[in-house]
């Protein structure tokens, strides 16, 4: 049987369409990929209550375009449904006619929610919160790179060209005139962000040349997850309409830092409405430590959705700022797991681990996931780190092959995840792996040909 979308909900997608003159509608999906899919459709022709079709294969594609060997859709290559989320209703500002994005939700055609979604495995994790009476609370930090053009995969990318007609020189961390060097862009960037009521917090320059950071104010997962997946697309953009990319490569340049999408996190008690990681004294909570405890075991296998690809493990190296083991300390940047300096109604949990080039909807998921195991099975965190975690050994996978080994192997995230999206997501890396291992690189070309 069908499952239309709601009467009332279709309506009121009706009438803003109508209100907003849109001529057409782009149905975006976020895939494994954290890429926008979908379709674009003429306004008279859509019909949010219907929605529309898409083949379930998307959701296997690796991040080239190409698949997995094995099949993990049906071999008859079905579509699924399309419905509109009404809350991820947006104007696309770039567009030169009225156009709406809407961000949809993948059904089958009985009503179930596919399993191989993003989106759909976020909302299940926030789903086993409700269950323990909870609501999970996170905001993101989102690094990224201003860079030449340069179409030649083949060249190394270069900082781009500022006001001043200079590349940045050295390193500018918290530079306010070196983020006003490309002052134009984050103009567009904020106007852009604001008609789509992206909720923009701070904008910093990072460590790196021509590195920024943009943090988002706190909130619910799945809004959050859809604000990072629409702002990678929007910066993307107004970055080529000025000349130049923004990448959300975790590791684009040789001998600069890398690019992270930390993660703050927070736990809401449904039954008082207070912070759970703090007690009512302000004291820390039994769940704090717990949630901790949980993060330090099972994100060692939860790696792959953290550092998806093989240039994410080139960021999470000793001494460039990200972390390379799961310490835990009080405002502690060289941990993993940084608890920042607040009141106790804001006391979070700051993951370090996540490269920016990680899907949101999947990274929140997983550190959400660990997290919710470590206060089910009261698991108890090391002790607070006070000094350099750069100094503790290596306590996380070092490539991508071993991390998903690891990731097949854990049990209670399979369970959480879905066992079927565990299997499917790690022959995803795994199709990627081969395909990556399969060219030969500069440096092998240019050390090894005469020399051995």
């Amino acid at each position: 049987m069908h499952a239309p979308a709601h009467p009332d909900t279709a309506h009121a997608i009706e009438r803003w369409l109508d209100q907003h003159r849109i001529t057409e509608v782009e149905c975006l999906i976020p895939d494994m990929a954290g890429q926008a899919r979908g379709k674009i459709v003429p306004r008279h022709k859509y019909r949010p209550a219907e929605g529309l079709r898409l083949p379930m294969a998307v959701l296997e594609m690796t991040v080239t375009g190409a698949y997995p060997e094995e099949d993990f859709t049906p071999v008859a290559d079905p579509d699924m449904r399309l419905l509109p989320d009404p809350a991820a209703l947006r104007l696309v500002p770039w567009a030169k006619e009225p156009t709406a994005q809407i961000i949809h939700d993948c059904v089958r055609f009985d009503g179930t929610p596919v399993e191989l979604s993003p989106r759909n495995v976020l909302r299940r994790i926030v789903a086993e919160y409700e269950r323990e009476g909870f609501k999970p609370i996170v905001a993101p930090e989102i690094e990224f790179y201003l860079v030449q053009i340069e179409p030649d995969e083949d060249i190394p990318l270069k900082p781009p060209v500022g006001r001043t007609q200079r590349t940045e020189a050295g390193m500018q961390s918290f530079s306010i005139d070196a983020v006003n060097e490309y002052g134009d862009i984050f103009d567009v960037i904020y106007d852009w962000c604001e008609a789509q009521g992206l909720q923009l917090d701070t904008l910093i320059h990072e460590m790196g040349t021509a590195q920024m950071e943009v943090n988002l104010d706190h909130g619910e997962p799945l809004a959050l997850a859809d604000q990072v997946f629409l702002f990678k697309r929007t910066v993307r953009e107004a970055a080529i309409r000025h000349g130049m990319y923004a990448t959300f490569m975790a590791k684009p340049m040789q001998g600069q830092p890398g690019s992270a999408m930390h993660i703050h996190q927070s736990v809401i008690d449904l039954a008082s409405g207070r912070n759970a990681f703090s007690n009512p004294d302000g004291s820390p909570s039994p769940a704090f430590f717990h949630f901790i405890g949980g993060l330090q075991t099972y994100l060692p296998a939860a790696m792959p959705f953290f550092a998806p690809y093989i240039n994410s493990y080139r960021r999470l190296s000793r001494y460039t700022a990200a972390p390379i083991n799961l310490s835990w300390g009080y405002d502690n940047r060289t941990c993993g797991l940084r608890v920042p300096n607040a009141p106790p109604e804001a006391r979070r949990v700051e993951n370090r681990l996540a490269g920016v080039d990680a899907n949101p909807y999947l990274v929140i998921a997983a550190s959400l996931a660990c997290g919710l195991l470590g206060i089910r099975q009261r698991l108890q965190p090391t002790e607070p780190l006070d000094g350099s975690a750069y100094e503790q050994p290596h306590q996380l996978p070092r490539h991508l092959d071993d991390a998903v080994d690891r990731l097949m192997r854990c049990e209670p995230l399979a369970e959480l995840f879905g066992a079927h999206f565990i299997r499917t997501y790690g022959a995803i890396k795994a199709a990627e792996y081969a395909q990556y291992f399969d060219v030969i690189s500069p440096w092998e070309r240019r050390y090894l040909l005469l020399n051995v």
